[in-house]
């Protein structure tokens, strides 16, 4: 009997990867002042030197910033997104 595994290639887009989970998952990152600027825009003045946390959706989408990883955790569930871990 051949017990040899099988090795099986799955070819899958970018945008298809991204939709895995769309609507339902998303990810927290901790993000500094320059790009927190640039996803609110220029009306917004964000002070240097504070901790900042964006609640992306699993496509990489911005959905908020928050100022602890706890705030933008409660935000992911306001949303009705589950937060996974990423390493």
């Amino acid at each position: 009997m051949n017990m040899q595994a099988t090795k099986k290639n799955f070819d899958i887009s970018t945008p298809q990867l991204a939709g895995i989970g769309a609507g339902s998952l998303a990810y927290i990152r901790e993000i500094d002042t320059d790009l927190a600027g640039k996803l609110l825009g220029p009306r917004i003045s964000v002070p240097d030197g504070i901790r900042l946390f964006c609640l992306y959706g699993a496509d990489g989408t911005p959905v908020s910033i928050s100022g602890s990883w706890e705030a933008a955790f409660a935000n992911a569930l306001e949303h009705e997104l589950t937060p996974v871990s990423l390493h």
